[in-house]
């Protein structure tokens, strides 16, 4: 269940968490590759900062990006600035956002995002905690998948579910969690499919991360072939 108070707190306490544990990098650190394939831990702060500019845009009622090619050159423009700009660059971005996303305002209201992806104004907080969370893990200085907050990670999962949801290349599975939870996703019918392994592990193959799959079990077939996100 969406809880955009709730959400936005979260953001701001894991911004910070990111910020603490990048200040001990240097400036040939920040250089290093990340989690993410052609990405420095450069460009993912370099990202953070610039989504936090877009998702201004999107609560002010622009585009969230001007390009797919200028947030690309955006990006990669940015990534290779020294540690101590980017950091300032994260934090007050960080804040300007928060600052919008915490005015009154209408949370029923649908907004726009990019690729004609639209959404209610109050789901958006929780976006930009997916953004700063799994960046988090992405820049590949140890914060771990198992590391996130057990709340953020079960409204991630559901998220992930729901995004397959109905969709005809991702057979009916079932999603179990060794801690109890559960969810569902794929098409339409009773899941033929079950998924099994921790809630990390499961993260970790809906998004695309770490061992994509390979430490989860199956019943049923084989474990399903996810679409890009």
């Amino acid at each position: 269940m969406t809880d955009h108070v709730h959400d936005l707190q979260s953001v701001r306490e894991a911004t910070d968490r990111l910020l603490t544990a990048a200040a001990k990098l240097d400036n040939a650190a920040l250089a290093e590759e990340s989690h993410l394939p052609g990405w420095s831990r450069g460009h993912i702060l370099a990202h953070l900062a610039r989504n936090a500019d877009a998702l201004v845009n999107v609560f002010e009622g622009r585009p969230m990006y001007e390009s797919g090619t200028a947030r690309d050159a955006d990006i990669e423009r940015d990534s290779g600035r020294p540690l101590l700009e980017q950091l300032e660059d994260v934090r007050n971005s960080a804040a300007a956002w928060q600052a919008v996303a915490e005015a009154p305002q209408d949370w029923t209201r649908t907004l726009e995002l990019r690729n004609g992806v639209t959404d209610s104004a109050s789901r958006i907080p929780f976006r930009r905690l997916v953004e700063v969370e799994l960046h988090h893990v992405d820049l590949n200085i140890g914060y771990e998948l198992a590391d996130l907050p057990d709340r953020f990670t079960g409204q991630e999962i559901e998220f992930l579910a729901e995004r397959w949801s109905g969709h005809p290349d991702v057979p009916a599975t079932a999603l179990a969690a060794t801690d109890g939870r559960h969810w569902r996703t794929g098409s339409a019918g009773e899941p033929a499919v079950t998924v099994t392994g921790s809630a990390a592990a499961l993260l970790a193959w809906l998004s695309g991360r770490a061992d994509k799959g390979a430490s989860l079990t199956t019943e049923g077939g084989q474990l399903p072939a996810l679409p890009p996100l």
